[in-house]
């Protein structure tokens, strides 16, 4: 075939440089400025004519590479010649493209010896377009598939693809922008040398300080991050296998309502939480007066500080873990559990030694998700924390505070990636390389075994008081929507919902959104829409590259993966600022940087997910499609996607939720075309309109639980040819069963 994928691919990055305008034009991406053909200005034209009629040479290269790699894109000549022109070709088209965009900046040359070698540059230069973009793709796929033909990754063309675009992605839109902003501890300050300035930011004693443990003062922000984050990671793992065993292992009858309860956390815009907290447990809560009042006890202001963050992170963060949890609990082969009990095991020894052990990849995942969660957060502690200060909320106050010192947040934030990487490194040796797979391409018609009594004990005991609390600390904070005033006025009334998402009829008959809320929300919905499915899809791709693949690399891609969970959401929105407010990607103020924020900070839970669903698969089932001549796409498409559906959910759900529900990381990206729910949302508390403020809140989570039930129902359950789990009848004392 004349037209094979090499040449499909080649065609790309040559619409891309030789017809589509170059550079992204000042209205942005719009269709104006997508298609700014015709126009005449240097910044609207292609790299040819840039390179021919505005004397632009450092396009040359990328044109001399879109020659080179033409007799390797078509599907004729020996496979080794192929295979050079290909990795010559992309090679010399990508790094021409790269360097070029690095080179030449907003005010001609960004590097001094470029400027003595060709003079001074007056041209503008603007980001990277649609032309720039697509000639990036299409060099980087020839670039793959030229290391493919020469044996790279077994010769697989798609798996070298599928490595080329996460490489790609994350050295972009993750590696860039935190390596630009941990730069910033090398900047001097004006009294101090760099050293000194190194030193004194990072051996400060509010970092490391250990005055706890021999007085009454606060311990560094370090050890406070770390305790919060082990206890948090603990607590949420079990909790949410305590829910993952009721739902999946027990016969409780609101089984239903019980993982509506446990995933609404996820689904909740910021503050609301901490806020029914303390209309709970705070000084003049609920609890508070119960207890002074029957027991004489004053309580006190005991939920600001560790008590109250780590409380608040649990609710927050549970979710997470059972969502991680629930695919994994699904996926234990209930074959294996009645082979033990068959071997005379008791119910407590098989869930000891056979069931736990395979839900071991699934734990140590969960519990890392939610451990970088913990050392990420920012909302619980600034609204909760007090005294008690952890290095997000200290990364906040150096980057916004009076302080302004960014080398202070880039040494704070780098110690926040140590810890990241520290805990990468242990939940990499608890799971180990053994065998974790329960899922083969045998039938697996066996029933899953009924929960042992102490283990159905303890899931009940922690999971039944948790979920009533969770409906307590709900009703208690979304009162507030319909009352007047919130806390004094508690007359019931909509208003806040008539001011927040009215609508009239124009004298033409045309209905008007002229309720103040309705862009925000309107623009939320769409740029969540299009960064799920993206999130989800890298995600599950970046699990299954990780855990079918074996290349040099490896093990620093999975952490890379992980970078933007690690590091808090203000500062990757200081990074996006920092980073794409000038050329070559020039995106502050679009929608393309929004969506791009959202989908690699929620990226790793994909990950994370697919890894631990990924784990419980046996090889052979890809072997055996492969031996059948299907091609690693149809296998991955047809054989191993259908198996990952709760780790699809998962992913969807949570990137979904999250672009829905994030403030930190978009705060600073937002702008009046693209404004966010949550920056609407946080804008009211501030001017102290919190009926409207809830009422937003309770909309946004109708309107999240209506999509995670279509997303549920548009993925659909996955059929691994098991009976429906039956709780069998205990026999009689003395008789049979």
């Amino acid at each position: 075939m004349f037209f094979g994928t090499s040449f499909f691919f080649w065609l790309i990055a040559a619409l891309g440089t030789l017809v589509l305008p170059w550079h992204m034009q000042q209205d942005g991406l719009t269709l104006a400025g997508l298609f700014a053909l015709g126009r005449g200005e240097a910044e609207a034209a292609s790299a040819l004519s840039q390179a021919t009629q505005f004397g632009r040479f450092w396009f040359w290269p990328v044109i001399a590479g879109l020659l080179l790699a033409l007799p390797g894109a078509l599907p004729t000549g020996e496979r080794a010649r192929r295979a050079r022109f290909l990795v010559w070709g992309g090679g010399l088209g990508l790094a021409a493209l790269v360097l070029q965009g690095l080179a030449v900046g907003i005010q001609g040359w960004n590097w001094p010896v470029l400027a003595r070698l060709f003079g001074e540059l007056e041209d503008r230069q603007f980001g990277i377009g649609l032309g720039g973009a697509l000639a990036f793709a299409g060099f980087l796929i020839l670039l793959t598939d030229g290391l493919a033909l020469r044996g790279y990754l077994k010769g697989d063309r798609f798996v070298s693809g599928a490595v080329g675009l996460l490489v790609a992605s994350i050295v972009v839109f993750t590696a860039w922008p935190v390596g630009t902003v941990l730069s910033e501890m090398f900047t001097p300050r004006a009294d101090l040398t760099l050293g000194a300035a190194m030193a004194e930011r990072l051996f400060d004693s509010k970092i490391w300080g250990l005055g706890c443990v021999t007085g009454r003062v606060n311990c560094g922000v370090f050890w406070n991050t770390l305790l919060l984050a082990v206890s948090t990671a603990t607590a949420a793992t079990t909790l949410g296998l305590c829910f993952a065993l009721i739902v999946t292992r027990s016969g409780f009858r609101a089984k239903k309502l019980l993982r509506l309860l446990t995933v609404l956390p996820i689904i909740t815009p910021p503050f609301v939480i901490g806020l029914g907290l303390i209309l709970i447990f705070g000084r003049s809560g609920v609890f508070n007066q119960i207890a002074e009042s029957l027991f004489g006890l004053e309580l006190g202001r005991w939920i600001y500080g560790f008590n109250g963050v780590m409380l608040a992170q649990v609710f927050s963060f549970t979710p997470i873990a059972f969502l991680v949890l629930i695919g994994v609990v699904e996926g234990v082969s209930p074959a294996m559990e009645e082979a033990s009990q068959t071997l005379r095991a008791s119910q407590m020894r098989t869930f000891r030694a056979v069931t736990l052990p395979l839900m071991l990849p699934g734990l140590a995942n969960a519990w890392l998700v939610v451990f970088v969660e913990s050392l990420a957060d920012f909302g619980n502690p600034i609204v909760l924390g007090g005294s008690f200060g952890v290095l997000s909320t200290e990364i906040f106050f150096a980057v916004v505070g009076a302080q302004q010192d960014f080398g202070r947040a880039a040494v704070l934030a780098a110690v926040m990636l140590v810890v990241a990487l520290t805990a990468f490194i242990i939940q990499r040796s608890v799971v180990g390389k053994r065998s974790y797979v329960s899922m083969t391409g045998k039938g697996d018609v066996g029933l899953p075994t009924k929960l042992p009594p102490p283990v159905r004990r303890v899931a009940f005991a922690i999971a039944i008081p948790w979920a009533i609390l969770t409906v307590i600390v709900y009703v208690m904070a979304l009162a507030g929507a319909f009352v007047r005033v919130w806390g004094r006025d508690w007359t019931p009334t909509f208003s806040h919902f008539e001011r927040a998402f009215a609508l009239e009829w124009s004298p033409a008959g045309a209905l008007i959104f002229s309720g103040g809320a309705w862009h925000s929300l309107f623009t939320t919905i769409q740029l969540a829409a299009i960064a799920a499915p993206i999130t989800a899809g890298l995600g599950l791709l970046a699990s299954w590259v990780l855990t079918r693949q074996r290349f040099a690399g490896r093990t620093a891609l999975e952490f890379a993966l992980m970078l933007t969970f690690a590091v808090p959401g203000t500062v990757i929105g200081v990074a996006y600022i920092l980073t794409y407010n000038l050329p070559p990607l020039e995106i502050t103020g679009t929608a393309v940087i929004l969506v791009a924020c959202f989908v690699f900070r929620n990226l790793p839970v994909g990950v994370r997910s697919g890894v631990a669903a990924m784990s419980q698969l046996d090889k052979s089932l890809d072997e055996a499609a492969v031996t059948l001549r299907a091609s690693t796409f149809r296998t991955l498409r047809t054989v191993v996607l259908p198996l990952l559906k709760p780790a699809i959910v998962t992913a969807l759900v949570y990137s979904f939720v999250r672009a829905m529900t994030t403030v930190s990381a978009v705060i600073f990206l937002v702008s009046a075309e693209y404004e966010m729910a949550t920056v609407f949302i946080i804008n009211r508390v501030i001017n102290g309109d919190y009926g409207l403020a809830i009422a937003y809140c309770a909309v946004l989570i109708v309107l999240m639980m209506a999509a995670i039930g279509l997303i549920n129902l548009l993925v659909g359950r996955r059929n691994l040819g098991r009976r429906a789990a039956a709780i069998p009848t205990p026999a009689p004392v003395g008789g049979r069963a």
